[in-house]
């Protein structure tokens, strides 16, 4: 299992979001290591959780044996960023 890094910007998002919905360091964590999906995003990849009726988004990068989260945020735009699976039988 990699170590997980918090960068000071995620530490800042999280304790502004804590206040919102009482998000834990612990959901976070559980959401970039066992993500519903996960999108590529230029050099990042961006971690997403179904979460509170919206889209938890945490944006990390590995590094080494690191995942360095850099920021994370919540929103109600889930169609936005939510990327539907298509299938072809």
């Amino acid at each position: 299992m990699r170590q997980i890094i918090w960068t000071q910007h995620a530490e800042e998002r999280l304790r502004q979001w804590q206040m919102r919905f009482n998000l834990s360091e612990s959901e976070i964590e559980l959401c970039v290591l066992n993500p519903e999906q996960v999108v590529q995003e230029d050099d990042v990849q961006v971690a997403q959780s179904r979460y509170a009726g919206g889209l938890l988004r945490v944006v990390y990068a590995d590094v080494a044996l690191t995942r360095r989260i850099i920021t994370l945020y919540w929103t109600n735009q889930v169609s936005r960023y939510w990327i539907e699976a298509n299938y072809e039988n």
